[in-house]
Order: C-alpha cells, then sequence, then structure tokens
C-alpha cells in the first residue's frame, strides 16, 4: 500500500525516504499541525523543545486514531521547531524517530522557524497519513 523510495542518485538521507508512493483509490488524511497543549489547553514542556516534541507526538497519534489511522501508516510530515541551532533540530529529530512515526521511513522534512502559534510553543509537525481498510491495520 506505501512504497517508500531513496533515490539511489541522490544523497542517501540520515533517516527518511525522499518519496512515497501510495496507491490510487487509498484513503489519505491531510492532518494539521499537532502542537504541544495537553487537552486543557496548556502548554506542555515550557522552554523544552524535546519535550513539546515528545506532547506533539502524543497529540499526532490521537488524530490519526481519530481519522482510523496510526503513526505507521504516516507518509510525510513537516516538524517545525523553533531553533536556530542544528542541534536543536536534532533533539526533536530523535524525539521524532524514537517514537515510531519515521518507520518505514516516513518522507520528511525538518524546519528550523522564527516562532510558532502559540506562546512557547517550540514544536509543531503536520503529517499526511494512509487511512487504511479495516484488514489492512496493524
Amino acid at each position: 500500500m506505501i512504497r517508500r523510495v531513496t533515490v539511489p542518485g541522490l544523497f542517501p538521507p540520515p533517516r527518511y525516504s525522499h518519496a512515497s508512493v501510495v496507491e490510487a483509490g487509498t484513503r489519505l488524511a491531510f492532518l494539521a499541525g499537532a502542537v504541544p497543549l495537553d487537552a486543557e489547553g496548556t502548554l506542555v514542556g515550557e522552554g523544552d523543545p524535546v519535550r513539546q516534541a515528545g506532547q506533539v507526538l502524543v497529540n499526532l497519534a490521537e488524530q490519526l486514531r481519530a481519522v482510523g489511522s496510526d503513526l505507521a501508516h504516516v507518509v510525510a510530515t513537516d516538524v517545525y521547531v523553533v531553533a536556530a541551532e542544528p542541534a536543536v533540530l536534532s533533539a526533536v529529530w530523535d524525539v521524532v524517530e524514537a517514537s515510531g512515526l519515521s518507520t518505514g521511513p516516513h518522507s520528511s522534512t525538518l524546519i528550523g522557524v522564527a516562532c510558532l502559534g502559540y506562546t512557547g510553543q517550540l514544536v509543531e509537525i503536520t503529517a499526511t497519513a494512509v487511512v487504511p481498510d479495516g484488514d489492512d491495520r496493524p
């Protein structure tokens, strides 16, 4: 259902694929950015991008469940991090990779930005996922 492609003629990416191909007729979910807020709207992990990344992934998993999918069916993400230093980006990516989200690995872009939508927010992840038929779920 999902074919992940690493292009032989390009520099091999460290832990993601260059592209993901999904068969026509497959249902896709396009998720809004998951943010580091708890169910009451309180920011989790103020000043700590690694802790915020953990909450973002918890929230992303909930979004996926709500549409009948899961982390294993994510085909593409954009990971936004308020940071000017590559080490901070790498620390957040380590959390993403450990979550199971990068299983496959999926196609992803890791982006350092100046700010995000909520005061104190340091991490946000948007995702596109396959919504499997009931018999295709793990």
